[in-house]
């Protein structure tokens, strides 16, 4: 078992200490060595404050403190274009992060995502999804293509019709033998100082949440749980080694594939167990006034979110005061 309420604290603490008043959030407390860090009011700081908060059970109750916030969020929204911008992320990623966030509150945009509306069309939105980097850049590659579901969605711009149109190209994309998208594109590809496939388990990541909040079923769910566990077993890429996305990306498909499956439930929960005896002591173990990745309330983000996950996997095995909670679980994107 791990008791983890004393990190829980830290991680209340690192977002105290990002906050610049009245909901406004930045998303680090100091700069880089390349001095390319805004220190101000930033959306992954905003819209990932309160996204942490939500997750460890210390979200706002208080309907002014609410209000703040939302109409922080919303200020953040390109009046003409209806997007949001932050120069590290594509910018339907920083749109749907923020839409996603603001649901969070039961709030919308304030403004109608006017540089997405082509897609609404059912023939451009397809014609988006075929010509994505599927090959060489699957990981930035699915920001794009999940994040115009959740977008468009969470900001109710388009139809049932668009959602059966989507998950229907989606359903035809799924590769029989990866269990991940797209068919005839899944090989090793590189990622800092790996080669594999993890890539693709990390685009297809992005897609599965948007299957998770409609209630829509895997094509190929026993062909993902073998490639999630041969990723780990073989130790093809570095998981549980940094604070960031990869690892709630490899933890949600093994668990949501698994899901939908019976199918090597012990190996699924063997490898999720050697995966937490790796990781939560590692967490555990870094210093909040030093660590790089611990000051980026987005990076920190992604760690919550894989302890929120991993301690809905096996029961009993890591202790909260309160049961995290995954913000993946109300609406899509991440």
């Amino acid at each position: 078992m791990f008791d983890i309420r004393e990190f829980v604290n830290t991680i209340e603490e690192i977002v105290a200490n990002h906050s610049l008043g009245g909901g406004a959030y930045r998303r680090w407390n100091w700069q880089d060595e390349q001095r390319k860090r805004d220190l101000g009011l930033n959306p992954y700081g905003c819209a990932d404050a309160a996204n942490i908060l939500y997750s460890i059970g210390r979200f706002p109750r208080d309907p002014g403190k609410r209000g703040h916030w939302i109409e922080i969020l919303q200020s953040l929204q390109d009046p003409e274009s209806g997007l949001f911008h932050e120069p590290t992320h594509h910018e339907i990623h920083t749109t749907a992060h923020c839409i996603a966030a603001l649901e969070l509150f039961d709030a919308r945009p304030l403004h109608p995502l006017r540089s997405l509306a082509p897609l609404r069309d059912r023939a451009k939105m397809t014609d988006f999804l075929e010509n994505l980097d599927w090959e060489e850049n699957p990981w930035s590659a699915s920001h794009q293509g999940a994040g115009i579901y959740a977008a468009l969605v969470l900001a109710d711009e388009v139809s049932f019709a668009w959602q059966e149109a989507y998950f229907s190209w989606l359903w035809e994309a799924w590769d029989p033998t990866s269990g991940f998208l797209r068919k005839g594109c899944v090989a090793p590809v590189p990622h800092g100082d790996s080669v594999s496939i993890f890539p693709h388990l990390a685009g297809t990541f992005h897609y599965l949440f948007n299957h998770q909040y409609a209630r829509r079923p895997l094509r190929y769910p026993e062909a993902m749980v073998d490639s999630c566990l041969d990723i780990w077993n073989r130790q093809l890429y570095p998981l549980g080694k940094r604070v960031g996305f990869a690892e709630i990306d490899w933890i949600y498909c093994l668990t949501r594939s698994r899901r939908q499956t019976g199918y090597r439930f012990d190996d699924c929960q063997e490898a999720l167990i050697q995966f937490a005896e790796c990781y939560v002591p590692y967490l555990q173990g870094l210093d909040k006034e030093t660590d790089e990745d611990l000051n980026d309330l987005h990076s920190l983000f992604g760690s919550v979110c894989a302890l929120a996950e991993l301690q809905r996997a096996l029961p009993g095995t890591i202790l909260t005061e309160r049961p995290l909670k995954l913000v993946l679980d109300r609406r899509p994107f991440i």
